[in-house]
């Protein structure tokens, strides 16, 4: 795929987080782009306003005219899409060129010098703080997002092509379509198993993105992870490490540690030490690369986050609601750990939204551990996605499982009222799924406005 030669970009599943930054970026270099989703949203409602051409039925006869000359156009999906998604399968029959969003990022960031962070957690809030650390730097950086920066209210952060930061994703096993100069690897947890098949494909495909690190690369990984590379962690003997960690006034202030030198007291914004490590492994890049510790102390300082990542939605003395986008057993337990950490002796409410019937049955134990630790649960029903229901799999199974009696399952129909008769302090909206999409509605029945 030649880009330059490329006029019309269609995407297919346009309204997804990592495509939705593809498309941005298309659009700011000067391409006609349009696109499918199956449902309206903020993402669309945004592309929209920068004049991106958006339909929400799967129908050849609402894709622009412009946009079915196969030798002008490229389509780029994602491999949510089902396989009978006739727009698809019309493109497939008639000559286009077609091709996953992970091959049109390779593309992209072949021709630049690319950084690029995998692992089963951690990838998004890791990638925009080194984005936000590089542009901050003023490094002539595209940073492509799988969530919405606080900072650029985007998932694209644009300042330059010629440095790349972007997210190795391990689902699918998209990550082995880059050659990244600067690698991380955050964890590797079990996931993806309906892909994989069991954890220790997932830990091959990792083994396979270290390889597609270019010759004179650097990895870079979790001390503890069983591959050679760099290592940073938290108080602990890494090559890049926090030490010294207090938290003041709901942020932490620690010593960041490195081969070279140790920089004393920098400030960090974020609850949970899961946080604390992403912005130590962004750090531990920004330094490779060659930005300054100084000005790198002053970035992430200014740095506020990522939506749907332990977000602040109410923080009053009385009531404290943040949303975060968990899905893991492992991910719930770090949300655990931040919220007990910043806020000890408070009562917790967490509200969960399972993501996928086939992780769900993956992880039924560690989810009911995982959610057993809150004070009180809701769960809501399974949010399906990509899936069909698998038969015995349901919230009502998980709820079982919960080792709390101050559980319950509820529609969301329920939600305000459930929560409004609890007299927690500390209100958790977690999930993958839609339960993102209930936030507005809890604010606004506490009378707070967006």
């Amino acid at each position: 795929m030649k880009l330059k030669s490329v006029n019309n970009i269609y995407f297919i599943g346009i309204g997804g987080i990592g495509m939705s930054a593809l498309a941005r970026y298309f659009v700011a270099n000067g391409k006609q782009v349009a696109g499918y989703d199956k449902t309206p949203s903020d993402i669309t409602n945004v592309l929209d306003k920068l004049g991106v051409d958006i339909h929400f039925k799967d129908a050849i006869e609402y894709v622009p005219k412009s946009f079915l000359n196969s030798e002008q156009t490229t389509i780029v999906y994602t491999p949510a899409i089902p396989k009978n998604h006739s727009e698809l399968n019309y493109f497939k029959h008639n000559g286009f060129n077609i091709l996953k969003r992970s091959e049109v990022l390779g593309e992209i960031t072949k021709q630049t010098i690319c950084l690029a962070v995998a692992g089963t957690h951690g990838k998004t809030t890791t990638t925009s703080i080194l984005g936000h650390l590089l542009k901050e730097c003023n490094v002539p950086v595209t940073a492509f997002l799988g969530g919405i920066s606080e900072n650029y209210n985007s998932n694209l952060i644009l300042n330059g092509t010629e440095v790349s930061v972007v997210e190795a994703d391990e689902f699918d096993r998209s990550f082995l379509t880059l050659s990244p100069d600067l690698a991380c690897i955050t964890s590797m947890d079990a996931d993806h198993l309906d892909i994989y098949g069991d954890a220790s494909e997932l830990i091959k495909s990792f083994q396979d993105f270290v390889k597609c690190i270019k010759p004179n690369g650097k990895l870079f990984v979790k001390n503890g992870l069983p591959l050679s590379g760099i290592t940073y962690g938290i108080e602990d003997d890494s090559d890049y490490s926090a030490k010294n960690i207090k938290i003041e006034n709901g942020s932490y202030v620690f010593d960041f540690i490195t081969p070279d030198e140790t920089c004393k007291s920098l400030e960090f914004n974020l609850p949970g030490r899961h946080n604390l490590s992403n912005a130590i492994i962004a750090l531990a890049m920004a330094v490779e690369y060659g930005c300054p510790i100084k000005q790198l102390a002053e970035a992430l300082a200014s740095y506020k986050g990522v939506k749907r990542r332990f977000s602040y939605q109410i923080k009053t003395d009385d009531l404290v609601f943040i949303d975060d986008y968990a899905h893991h057993p492992e991910e719930i337990n770090a949300v655990h750990q931040a919220v007990r950490e910043m806020y000890p002796g408070k009562k917790v409410l967490a509200v969960f939204q399972p993501h996928l019937f086939s992780r769900t049955r993956d992880f039924m134990t560690e989810f009911a551990q995982s959610l057993s630790k809150f004070d009180e649960i809701l769960l809501l029903d399974i949010y399906p996605a990509r899936e069909l229901p698998i038969t015995g799999i349901t919230s009502k199974k998980l709820l079982n499982k919960i080792q709390n009696l101050n559980k319950k399952l509820i529609k969301k129909s329920e939600l305000i009222n459930e929560i409004k008769n609890s007299d927690a302090q500390i209100i958790l909206t977690i999930g993958a799924g839609d339960i993102g999409e209930e936030v507005k509605h809890i604010k606004q029945a506490f009378k707070v406005e967006n």
